[in-house]
């Protein structure tokens, strides 16, 4: 005779959209002539926001807690070629060197390569961004991951730029893991913030696609879609499809992760939405969960907030049924 017993496994969980740098939407609607000008605004932007002392401040809110497994999103990797000399500021890279220094070890288990633009400036330097969503987790971790996927959405926003359109291109990456012999899925993704129709579009295709299994399931990213006040029809979606947001098991206060300002020098915090989100489905308590980097003592020396976003850290407790013989000790 078998005896059946509930037992659990806890592991943090973080994501963060960690900014590219800049305001791109100066570039919509933009002639060929004004293209140049725009880039180079843009570009000063990046490097007045300053990453690498962003990211000693997002590592250092990593390292308070160590969580198992990280979904980042604006994770830039900016080019600046000139005819003799090519520049590059690999966010993933200052990230990662970061977190080693402070005796963390993170491997990057998926990548999502979004959209991609090279555009010339008004100084003669061809200046290139990918966009890219990753998946961190913690070497040394009991999470074995497989079955890792990357795809970009069918349905993406497009828009003029220079007289030509562009494609907003997003998407989703996902791994499995495996935690004391049960599996169990994780979804990084970042939605559109600019169409509804495309975003909902987008969050169809997460439910058609890595969200169809049985396996228990956790979504994480930037959702572009307000959890609070009248709620947002995305964000109705995805808990009417079976999910529960875990900032409203046990989250304090409003929870807002979004948004400062675009040079990241506002004195007092303009957090006002809530559209960063930790979803779960099936087999999972929340023990605990906060938002990160949204302190002032988080800020730069200079001022900087880590991220016109703040993270979403929870602890969450995994059930695991076994079976026992009712003699077994």
């Amino acid at each position: 005779m078998s005896v059946r017993e509930l037992r659990t496994k806890r592991f943090k969980i973080m994501t963060w959209n960690i900014y590219f740098g800049a305001d791109l939407t100066p570039l919509i609607n933009t002639t060929p002539e004004q293209v140049p000008g725009v880039v180079t605004d843009i570009f000063n932007q990046v490097e007045q926001t300053d990453f690498p002392a962003r990211s000693k401040s997002i590592a250092a809110q990593i390292c308070k807690t160590k969580p198992d497994l990280i979904g980042l999103q604006e994770v830039a990797l900016w080019t600046v070629r000139s005819p003799t000399t090519k520049r590059v500021i690999n966010f993933l890279n200052i990230l990662l060197k970061d977190l080693k220094k402070l005796g963390l070890n993170y491997y990057v288990a998926a990548v999502n390569k979004n959209f991609r633009s090279t555009l010339p400036s008004s100084t003669g330097d061809i200046v290139g961004l990918l966009d890219r969503d990753v998946i961190l987790a913690r070497k040394k971790l009991a999470l074995r991951a497989s079955n890792i996927q990357s795809k970009n959405f069918r349905t993406n926003l497009v828009v003029p730029v220079g007289n030509r359109p562009f494609t907003v291109l997003r998407g989703w990456s996902s791994i499995d893991l495996c935690l004391a012999g049960k599996k169990l899925r994780l979804v990084n993704t970042h939605l559109e913030g600019d169409s509804v129709e495309v975003q909902m579009a987008q969050a169809r295709e997460l439910l058609r696609g890595p969200a169809a299994t049985n396996l228990p399931l956790i979504l994480i990213g930037d959702f572009n879609a307000d959890a609070e006040g009248s709620r947002s029809a995305t964000y109705n979606m995805l808990i009417n499809a079976g999910f529960t947001d875990a900032w409203t098991v046990a989250g304090e206060g409003p929870g807002f992760t979004a948004f400062q300002a675009r040079d990241l020098l506002n004195p007092v915090s303009t957090l006002s939405e809530r559209i960063d989100l930790i979803l779960f489905r099936n087999h999972f308590n929340v023990k605990k969960i906060r938002t990160v980097g949204d302190q002032q003592s988080d800020r730069t020396p200079s001022g900087l907030w880590p991220s016109d976003h703040a993270g979403v850290e929870a602890l969450l407790a995994f059930e695991l049924l076994f079976c026992r013989r009712e003699n077994e000790f």
